[in-house]
């Protein structure tokens, strides 16, 4: 069997976020590095600014840098899928082009996973920019009474509440280590073998809801997912969606693509109850759901239509 080179490997997707991905490489280039060698890989999904013209510069200083510059826009499974293949690590790690590490957000967490092997994956602690808690990075999964909660506002009404925030586990203490179901694919660290173990991102997600799917399989397949607050990360939250208002001036965005990623939101969802609970559930609560989640998803697309 093979031996991998290095001790982990990061894995960034790119689109249209050339000051931020530089930024967040930057701040992956500060951090302290695993004793076992470090790679970076970033695959830009045929950014419309200068991300490339950056990319390039950065990595004639940085020799661990490889970029895979991509035709099209892959989507952030398949683009993330192909930047694993790229690399030759014992460990990955999931980065979004929108974070800034801090200085020990890669070898504790790293210490962490190797001395739990029963540890599917680790997570961190992210903060948006206001200085509030990022809470889609500690999630439940979306069985349909959690659904109905999230998209009723009820889990917003009351976020202390087991029987109604069962989405973002408000309930839980966050300043302890503690497994939970489901982290989001912006800080994700995980065994190479393991990954590959449970089949990679799946292809059908373009834009949001594959890492709920991951997250399914890992615990379908016996690992723990955990929730690891003692090293913490900045993510400036939505900036190659283009769906939030506060990184307009670093994230180039067409109404175009918001459109579209509004709609991938939408079928993400569909995607995954299809999956795993079509036949878990009752058809007529699986339809309302579905109804639900479309209603939501059609008054997003039809407000980006009308927003420049």
């Amino acid at each position: 069997m093979k031996k991998n080179k290095f001790d982990l490997a990061i894995i960034i997707v790119s689109y249209n976020t050339r000051e931020l991905t530089e930024n967040c490489l930057n701040s992956v280039f500060s951090a302290a590095k695993p004793s076992g060698g470090l790679q970076i890989v970033v695959v830009d999904n045929a950014s419309k600014d200068d991300s490339l013209v950056m990319l390039k510069r950065l990595k004639k200083k940085h020799p661990e840098l490889i970029v895979i510059a991509s035709s099209k826009n892959l989507g952030f499974a398949k683009a993330n899928n192909r930047g694993v293949r790229a690399s030759d690590a014992k460990h990955l790690l999931f980065l979004n082009s929108d974070t800034l590490l801090k200085p020990l957000a890669l070898v504790k967490p790293l210490k962490y996973l190797k001395s739990h092997p029963k540890v599917g994956a680790v997570t961190i602690k992210l903060f948006l920019r206001d200085g509030s808690l990022d809470y889609d990075n500690h999630r439940g999964f979306p069985t349909p009474w959690t659904a109905i909660t999230k998209f009723s506002g009820l889990s917003a009404l009351f976020p202390k509440s087991v029987f109604f925030n069962r989405y973002h586990l408000g309930f839980r203490k966050l300043n302890q280590v503690h497994q939970i179901p489901v982290a989001a694919g912006s800080w994700l660290m995980m065994p190479t073998k393991i990954f590959q173990q449970i089949g990679q991102w799946d292809e059908a997600y373009f834009f949001y809801g594959e890492d709920i799917d991951l997250c399914f399989r890992l615990n379908q397949a016996g690992y723990k997912i955990i929730y690891y607050p003692k090293v913490s990360t900045l993510h400036l939250r939505g900036a190659s969606s283009g769906l939030r208002k506060e990184n307009a001036r670093t994230a180039a965005s067409t109404r175009a693509n918001r459109i579209k990623v509004a709609r991938a939101s939408t079928d993400a969802w569909r995607i995954f109850y299809r999956k795993y609970y079509q036949k878990k559930y009752p058809f007529l609560l699986t339809a309302l759901v579905i109804a639900g989640m479309t209603l939501v998803g059609n008054m997003r697309v039809l407000k980006h239509k009308f927003i420049r």
